[in-house]
């Protein structure tokens, strides 16, 4: 793959940080518009997409590490089961919030607890749709076996080891009374 040119390299380096944090605005702001756990870790995941664009897969690959996208994935699942195991020790239903601040607290704190606690699971589907955008982005763009790669290029023999012409035009200009030389 040609490497991108300088210009390209630079505004990517400079874009990334703020293409994730918009990704974290579009997880804040989930709650009262379009956006939420999932369009945040996908805007998140696109960031790691650019610096392979810009600089390579294997630059990608030191950026996201695959022990960490593996701890991320479970994690993000974690976090939104932990929030509603917590409503249920609380003596709540899975995910009721209301549970967090009590039963006799005011409109204020209810919305509040319920404000945390979507802020709570949007984040765990976050972290694991970000791991696990990353990691299909980099399933399907690694790079191809070099020894895999060398055999499909290689040139081919004949009987007696000799390198044979391969393309377009190598059997016609024998036929024709030679190669140019």
């Amino acid at each position: 793959m040609k490497t991108p040119s300088l210009i390209v390299r630079y505004i990517s380096h400079r874009a990334v940080p703020f293409i994730q944090l918009y990704a974290l605005y579009v997880l804040g702001h989930g709650e009262d518009g379009p956006g939420g756990g999932f369009q945040g870790g996908v805007i998140f995941a696109a960031s790691f997409v650019l610096i392979v664009l810009a600089f390579g897969y294997e630059r990608g690959r030191r950026e996201a590490r695959p022990g960490v996208l593996d701890l991320l994935s479970p994690s993000g699942a974690m976090i939104y089961a932990g929030v509603g195991i917590v409503c249920l020790v609380l003596g709540g239903a899975f995910l009721e919030y209301d549970v967090f601040v009590g039963a006799d607290a005011g409109h204020h704190a209810r919305h509040m607890a319920h404000h945390f606690g979507l802020m709570g699971i949007e984040l765990g589907v976050m972290l694991t749709v970000t791991a696990s955008m990353i990691t299909l982005f980099f399933e399907m763009a690694r790079p191809e076996d070099p020894a895999e790669r060398a055999e499909d290029y290689a040139p081919e023999l004949d009987g007696a080891g000799e390198i044979q012409e391969v393309g377009p035009g190598a059997e016609g200009a024998d036929a024709e009374g030679g190669a140019d030389e």
